[in-house]
């Protein structure tokens, strides 16, 4: 595994001039994935982790000049292009993803707060990150540094990824006729949530699906399918309706290969609380209930299984790394270390593991060499 991330982003640029490099550029990456892997947030617990384990480190890279400065690591980091970073990310993640045909490849951004900086007039980092969810590995990753720009980056990161045979999720920020097209082109297809940016066909939608149901769906071609969880008081049932009746909506011939639409109602009760959300679709794979179903139940598990362990695990937002592009280098850093954690097999929880890569030299040397 060492050889084969020091490989991957062998060919990230070094802006530095040769002469003044006494700390190379892999070893410097290394340094600061280990430290990240075993709990270091910021550069001084960087530097503080490279002096403790310099012999560990000097195993698998010669670290011949020492442990950069905390200030030195800031530096080379913060310049590094997060374009070209993320262009090696991908790449590694194709090497040790097993292709998956049928793979939910959930898109949906996420802010790190901690980025913001009022002081400088700078917004905070959005990166707009792509989840396989059966390999439930970040795929890739495109910045940006506000949310409505997701419509720009989502294209941009689409564009990274080898989507054939997939189908590709996104939430209502990202139902645009265009990127659509784009998921059809590379040969993917797409479940994309509607809402009111998309005001017009989100009316018909949720019309159709209102006359349909109180009808109990008479003369609607349609598929159904239910699931229900229950635990630690807390019951939820999710029923998914799915149908190619098109009739009733206008404009579809702008929607590449629209096949489908879509209902989801999710009914909650915990203790006394008592809740009902429902969201609508529009796909362009076929009328069968538990694909729709597995496509959803996907995309919710982008918020579960990265925003939600970014933040408790990573402390994503309390971090306040601001210096040129470190916010989107370490975030990107931070996706490579879940990736790194889920390809390590044992059952411990992700937070165990970080916590024993902190402690166990073996441990760490395993999940991050194989």
């Amino acid at each position: 595994m060492s050889a084969s991330i020091l490989e991957h982003f062998s060919s990230l640029p070094d802006f530095r001039v040769d002469r003044h490099k006494l700390y190379p550029l892999p070893e410097m990456l290394l340094l600061v994935v280990c430290a990240v892997l075993s709990g270091a947030e910021g550069w001084e617990a960087m530097e503080e982790f490279g002096k403790e384990k310099l012999d560990w480190l000097r195993k698998f890279a010669p670290f011949a000049n020492g442990i950069p400065s905390h200030d030195c690591i800031a530096t080379v980091i913060s310049r590094l292009r997060p374009k070209a970073f993320q262009s090696c990310f991908v790449n590694w993640t194709r090497a040790v993803a097993e292709a998956t045909g049928g793979e939910v490849v959930a898109v949906d951004g996420k802010s790190a707060r901690g980025s913001r900086d009022r002081r400088r007039g700078k917004q905070a980092l959005h990166m707009v990150s792509a989840w396989g969810c059966r390999n439930r590995l970040v795929l890739g990753q495109e910045a940006t540094e506000e949310k409505s720009n997701e419509i720009t980056a989502i294209p941009k990161l689409l564009e990274l990824l080898e989507l054939e045979g997939c189908i590709v999720t996104i939430d209502a920020m990202g139902c645009q006729t265009k990127i659509a097209a784009q998921i059809i082109d590379q040969g993917g297809d797409y479940v994309l949530g509607l809402k009111g940016n998309q005001s017009t066909l989100h009316e018909e939608v949720e019309e159709f699906f209102t006359t349909a149901r109180a009808g109990e769906f008479a003369h609607v071609v349609h598929d159904y399918t239910e699931e229900t969880d229950k635990d630690h008081g807390r019951l939820e049932v999710r029923r998914y309706w799915v149908t190619e009746e098109l009739s009733t909506l206008s404009d579809t011939a702008r929607w590449s290969a629209l096949r489908s639409i879509g209902l989801v109602e999710r009914e909650c009760w915990i203790e006394d609380r008592h809740t009902v959300e429902r969201r609508v679709f529009i796909n362009s794979i076929p009328a069968d209930a538990k694909r729709f179903a597995h496509a959803v139940r996907g995309h919710w598990g982008i918020e579960n299984r990265l925003h939600w362990r970014l933040d408790v695990v990573f402390d994503e937002d309390a971090s306040r790394i601001r210096k040129g592009n470190a916010p989107a280098i370490l975030t990107s850093i931070r996706h490579l270390c879940m990736n790194l954690f889920e390809q390590e097999p044992s059952k411990l929880r992700l937070a165990q593991k970080r916590r024993k890569a902190a402690w166990n030299d073996d441990y760490r040397a395993k999940v991050v060499f194989g």
